[in-house]
């Protein structure tokens, strides 16, 4: 799941430098055989292919699985969504152009709270930072989620990085470092579980490899956390 959602920035960003706003918005259910699920975005065009209720919620408003409250049938209902919008717009109008189009299409309600839940807080190794700064750019990111996994991110934010770990974790992550600036990351670890984690007494963890490799530290923590709560949504759009 997470190696997609990191192109999914990538591909809002795209879409958002050139979309003001939906001319024309086709929503159709998804092939119940389809695997897996794709975002595209080009200048004034936008697809979803195979995108659950649950995973458009999540990507349109910016979240991961424990900030979202929703009934469990929005995992099963799965969508193509081809929208488009042909003048200029930024990443986040474009978020709120997704936004709008469930609330329009698919009724959707919703209220946000706060909740203090477990998580970890990002903060300073005693040891220093050993990230390299990074000169100014778009950020970008990748992810390998093999035998070895690695996560790599140009000119990320201390928030960005906590935003991509908490990806990696059950629990959310916030960044308490007091760190300003954009840094080049990159982080290896062998997965919980795995076969390599299995066989490698040398195994390393991503808390530890967080430690090693970028001088952070996670904390565990009882932490307010931002959450967004379904009351209502249909189960299927209005007419196209």
């Amino acid at each position: 799941m997470y190696a997609w959602r990191c192109s999914l920035v990538l591909a809002l960003a795209a879409l958002g430098a050139q979309c003001q706003s939906f001319e024309t918005a086709s929503i159709k259910p998804a092939d119940p055989a389809a695997n897996g699920g794709s975002m595209s975005g080009t200048p004034g065009m936008m697809r979803m292919e195979n995108f659950s209720l649950k995973d458009w919620i999540q990507i349109a408003f910016g979240l991961k699985d424990f900030s979202l409250v929703a009934p469990a049938w929005l995992e099963s209902a799965h969508f193509n969504v081809t929208a488009k919008g042909p003048s200029a717009s930024t990443r986040e109008e474009t978020s709120a152009m997704l936004q709008n189009l469930l609330v329009e299409r698919f009724k959707l309600a919703y209220h946000r709270e706060s909740k203090v839940l477990p998580a970890y807080a990002l903060v300073l190794d005693k040891k220093g930072l050993k990230l390299t700064p990074s000169p100014e750019g778009e950020m970008s990111c990748s992810t390998n989620m093999g035998r070895v996994a690695r996560v790599t991110a140009k000119h990320a934010t201390m928030a960005e990085l906590a935003d991509l770990l908490s990806h990696q974790l059950d629990r959310p992550v916030k960044d308490l470092t007091g760190i300003t600036g954009a840094y080049d990351v990159k982080l290896e670890w062998t997965p919980d579980n795995s076969a390599a984690e299995r066989e490698n007494p040398n195994a390393i963890s991503i808390f530890s490899a967080l430690q090693d490799q970028a001088g952070l530290r996670l904390e565990a923590r009882k932490l307010p956390v931002d959450i967004l709560v379904v009351d209502s949504i249909q189960r299927q759009p209005t007419d196209n």
